[in-house]
């Protein structure tokens, strides 16, 4: 009990050092693809999470490029 106390804790304080001001939300893929079956949850099976990457562009910037991360190279 008092480590899930100590692991929410935790998870809280890092929520509120992260600003969306200055940076960019990136969308990681598991292929190149960038295409899957969507899920129950509405995202594609593909998708698998957003990383903000610090940047001084708008948003649109990087969407109109398409930047996306990858966890795979094609072979």
């Amino acid at each position: 009990m008092m480590a899930k106390a100590a692991r929410t804790e935790c998870i809280c304080n890092m929520k509120e050092d992260i600003t969306k001001e200055g940076t960019y939300t990136c969308p990681v893929y598991k292929t190149s693809v960038r295409q899957g079956m969507l899920s129950t949850t509405g995202h594609s099976t593909n998708f698998v999470l957003a990383v903000r990457i610090p940047t001084d562009k708008q948003q649109d910037h990087w969407i109109r490029r398409g930047l996306a991360l990858l966890t795979q190279l094609d072979d």
